[in-house]
Formats: C-alpha cells, structure tokens, sequence
C-alpha cells in the first residue's frame, strides 16, 4: 500500500496559516495595484498633476514589478520561497510608506517604482509557497482560494480606496499598508521552508535590467505620445523593441536565464500566458477608466465610486473559490471560455454608463455580470498555469503568468488612453471622458473575447495528467515529496526538506 502523500491540507491549522500568511501578502500587492485606481482624479487634483503622472502612477508600479517578477521567482527558488517573501513584505512597506509622505508627482511615482520591486519579492513567493506546501490533492482547492481571495483583493480596492480617500485622504491608500505587513510578517514566522535544491549558479541580472528597459521604453512611448510627437514616440518605441529583441537573444545564450525559454514548449503554458494576457489588459483598462468615468464624468465621489463595484468583490467571495474545484473536476475549458465571454458582456454593457444614467439602470447590470464572468476564470486560469509545468518549476511558473498579467495592465494603461483620444487635461472634461469610455468598454470586451476563444481551442479537459497537476499514479512511485521535489523513485535518497544526496 503507498504512502500518504506528504504536506499540508487546506483544513489543518498549518494549512491555514500558509494560507493566511500568502494571502494576505499578494492581497497587499494586488490591493496596491487596484485601490490606487479610484484615488487618481483626487490625487491628480490634490498634487496638481496631467493625466501623463496619473498612468505613470499606475504604470511605474506595474513597470518594476514585471519588469523584476521572473528574477523574484528565481530568488524564491534559490535562497527559500518563505524567506524571500519576507524580504519582499518589508521592501514592499517601505516604499509604501515613502509613497505616503510623497511631496509631489515625481517622488511619488519614484516611490511606486520601488512598490513594485517588493511586490516582484512577494508576489510570486506567495502562489509558490502553495503549490510546494500543500499536498497534490489538495493543491487545486487551495489555489482557488488563494486567487479568488486574492481577486477580491483587485475587485476591493476601489471601495476601500474610495473610502480612504474621502475619509482620511489619499495617503492613507499607501499607509495602510504599513499594519497589514505586520500581521503577514508574524504569520509567515511558522510558515515551512521550501526551495528547488537543483537552483544554482548566478542570477540573471542582465535579462532582468532588458525587460525593464523595454517595457519602460514602449510604456513611455505609449504614454508621451500625445505631448512628445509621433516621430519621438515612434522611436523610443523601436528601441524598446530591439531591447527586448536583445533580451530573447540573452536569455537563449544564458546560462542561467532569468526566463528559461525551454518552458516555453509546453503548448499549454504559452497558450495559458496568452490568455493571461488578454484578460488581464480588459481587466486593468476598465479598473483604470471606470473610477475616472464614474468621478469626473457621473460626478460620484470617491466612496461611491467605490461602493459601485461592490457586486464584483461579493462575486469573486462567493464563487471563485468553487469555480477552482470545478475545474479540478471538469477541466478548465469550459471556466476559461464561459468566464471571459460572460465577463465580455458585462463590459459591453459598461458602454451604458453616461452622465445622467442611474446606478440600478446601468452600472449595477454591467459589474453584476463582469464580477460573474471574473469569477469563473481567476482560479482555473492561475492552476491551468501551475499545473502545465513542474511542482519544482512553481517559482517560475508562478513569476511568468504574473509578469504576463502585470505586463498586460502596464500596456492597457499606457495604450488605452491614446486608443480612445483621452490625454493631457481632458480627463478632467466630463464629455471627453464620457465620450472615451464607451470606446474603450468596447475594446476592453474585445479583449475578453479573444481570451475566451483562445481558452476554448487550447485549454485542456483535465488537469489531472499534467505536471503540476494531480498526481499520476504509477506502480513504481511510492511517496510524494510535496515541499522540494517531484515524485519519488525507488532508491532516490531524497526526502522532504533536505537536499538530494548525491550520485553514488
């Protein structure tokens, strides 16, 4: 008779505790990136500032944390996932104190670059430390309720956000920050160690510094587009293009990459960052407008603002949780298809909203079935991607899926804007934001579309036979290591915790 399978389960006290301690983590990084969102018109307003700091705002956290997410994997992989997560809570708090005593827009977006290197940290030694500490059979259940907490998280900040900033201010959508590392830093203090032993060598520094450059090079060319020139945009736009053309041809040569491009055959993975990629663009572009559409173009104020997308965070509590073990037992096709459709159609009907439409009539029926549709593909999307690879791979699995949804909010921000004509001052027009938005719901459920189609060509029907998947039960395999290894085989010497002995 085999073995139990070694870790943890969702319902034991330890079980628990990881999974609180990676929650609440990534829920600071993921609140961070949302909850700023309906604080931008007031913070425009209170430090003076063009609709190009707002992005800038926004992307300069985006920026880093993509830019620097895959080498925060590496790290976690190398040195310790717990241990690098802690590292990545107290930088992460840091900066978002110096956020909160910014003077100005320049310091402020300094500020945020440096966020979103301590994200780069945390985040992906969150989703890292449960896939290695949980037992395989358990492992789908508890990613589910780690992204659908961590959704509502995203779907959150602009409620909290709006009440912050109506109550003590701006600031303190950065400053409280500063108590909620406290509580993760105690919990992760009995959270369990785990690495991928077989990581060695030097860290790819080089490739990480070409990702940022490139994406800071076509995310400026984006966003000073309308002040700079076409002719100025277009080329710091080639030269971000030829940087990471320059960044591919690194990470082929290397070593030791930062991006193993070999993880790319895997036919499920790609596909699953292309879908990553899609949906999240439609979800940053719309968290993006719609607290300006609703403030400077329907005139609510930053609480109410807030309070609209209520429906969306009680949607993703109730069902992203069963909408992960639903694709445990039916494959995620079928989540990742509907999901995005049925998400698409509550952005169409976000073209609704205009000045002198009424919440009920029009923004309620929009976020009530976006919320629906967000809830059926967040936690199948992030275990499709966790299961196409390797358990030992989680770290870099884990990084590059974020990347790729970082990477798609970075560009939706700096893209969007200039698709739809809204630039400079004009965010402050309640026509010229009423007029913009209706484009881009469009653009935005296009996207969602595109990713639903995608899902239903190249998702799998089951995850079970996968890598990070289910265990496969084979005769010869008697035990499961679940923290540091993939399965065992007879005589492998290796056990949980310690590092493989060595050949004989």
């Amino acid at each position: 008779m085999n073995a139990p399978a070694e870790g943890l389960s969702t319902s034991s006290p330890g079980g628990r505790r990881v999974l609180a301690a990676a929650v609440l983590g990534s829920g600071m990084a993921m609140l961070d990136g949302t909850i700023v969102a309906v604080a931008l018109p007031r913070i425009g307003e209170g430090l003076g500032a063009p609709l190009a700091t707002l992005q800038w705002t926004l992307n300069a956290y985006m920026l880093t944390l993509a830019g620097l997410i895959l080498l925060g994997g590496g790290l976690g992989d190398r040195y310790g996932r717990r241990r690098v997560f802690v590292w990545g809570v107290v930088w992460f708090t840091v900066a978002s104190l110096l956020c909160g005593i910014a003077p100005n827009g320049g310091s402020l977006v300094l500020a945020r670059g440096l966020q979103g290197v301590g994200g780069a940290l945390l985040t992906p030694g969150s989703l890292a430390l449960i896939q290695s500490s949980f037992r395989p059979e358990e492992r789908a259940k508890a990613v589910g309720l780690w992204s659908g907490l961590g959704g509502v998280a995203i779907a959150f900040g602009p409620f909290l956000g709006g009440w912050l900033v109506d109550g003590p201010g701006w600031r303190w959508i950065f400053l409280i920050n500063l108590p909620l590392a406290l509580v993760v830093l105690v919990l992760a203090k009995r959270v369990p160690e785990s690495r991928d032993w077989e990581a060695a060598g030097r860290f790819d520094v080089l490739g990480a510094g070409l990702a940022a450059v490139a994406l800071g090079a076509v995310t400026y060319a984006l966003i000073a587009a309308p002040s700079a020139g076409a002719a100025t945009a277009l080329a710091v736009a080639a030269g971000g293009v030829l940087v990471g053309v320059a960044f591919v041809v690194r990470e082929r040569r290397a070593a030791r990459p930062m991006l193993p491009l070999g993880i790319f055959r895997s036919r499920l993975f790609t596909g699953t960052n292309g879908v990553t990629l899609c949906l999240y663009g439609a979800i940053g572009g719309v968290f993006f407008l719609l607290p300006v559409q609703l403030q400077n173009g329907l005139g609510y104020d930053a609480f109410a603002a807030g309070i609209a997308t209520l429906p969306i965070t009680l949607l993703m509590t109730a069902l992203s949780g069963p909408a992960g073990a639903l694709a445990q037992r039916i494959g995620p096709r079928l989540p990742l298809t509907v999901g995005p459709l049925v998400a698409a159609v509550g952005l169409l009907l976000l073209h609704r909203v205009e000045p002198g439409s009424g919440y009920w009539h029009a923004v309620f029926p929009a976020v009530l079935v976006q919320g629906l549709g967000m809830s059926l593909f967040v936690a199948p999307l992030t275990a499709t991607v966790l299961a196409s690879l390797e358990v030992r791979r989680a770290g870099i699995a884990s990084g590059v899926n974020n990347a790729a949804a970082r990477v798609a909010q970075l560009l939706a921000v700096a893209a969007l804007p200039l698709a739809i004509g809204l630039s400079t001052d004009e965010y402050r027009s309640a026509t010229d934001v009423n007029s913009a938005f209706g484009r881009a719901a469009w653009i935005c459920a296009g996207l969602m579309a595109v990713g639903g189609v995608v899902s239903w060509l190249l998702m799998p029907a089951t995850l079970e036979a996968l890598p990070g998947g289910a265990p496969v039960r084979r005769p010869e395999c008697t035990m499961h290591c679940a923290i540091t290894s993939p399965p065992l085989e007879p005589g492998d010497g290796r056990h949980r915790g310690r590092r493989p002995s060595a050949p004989a």
